[in-house]
């Protein structure tokens, strides 16, 4: 999701799934002032479910942003038959350690639902 998207995404009002772990952040003053704007104009969002999203965005728009690295290894073709190569650039491993720790983190919330 984009973070131009959040604001009709908290008018909506969609949950997800959370983890256990807890981040305490400090933020500067200006940040903490335009969250507190945020926190007002979507009261039925508690602060902490908008620092989620606006993190996810982010984050989101940062692997979006990491450059494409031409590789040697021909991965797939076009519809045109051109050769498609690898990503040799930072995207693959990012995407490989989110897995990585989604699968951790799935396994440490199933391991601690009550039977």
């Amino acid at each position: 999701m984009k973070i131009r998207d959040l604001a009709q995404h908290w008018e909506e009002t969609a949950k997800g799934r959370l983890t256990k772990t807890e981040y305490a952040i400090h933020l500067d003053v200006e940040a903490a002032a335009r969250l507190s704007a945020i926190a007002e104009m979507y009261p039925k969002r508690q602060t902490e479910e908008l620092l989620g999203e606006l993190i996810g965005a982010a984050l989101e728009e940062l692997e979006a942003s990491f450059p494409y690295v031409k590789g040697q290894h021909v991965v797939a073709t076009d519809e045109e038959g051109d050769p498609l190569y690898e990503d040799v650039g930072p995207t693959p491993r990012f995407l490989e350690l989110s897995r990585r720790f989604l699968h951790d983190l799935s396994a440490e919330g199933e391991q601690s639902k009550p039977s």
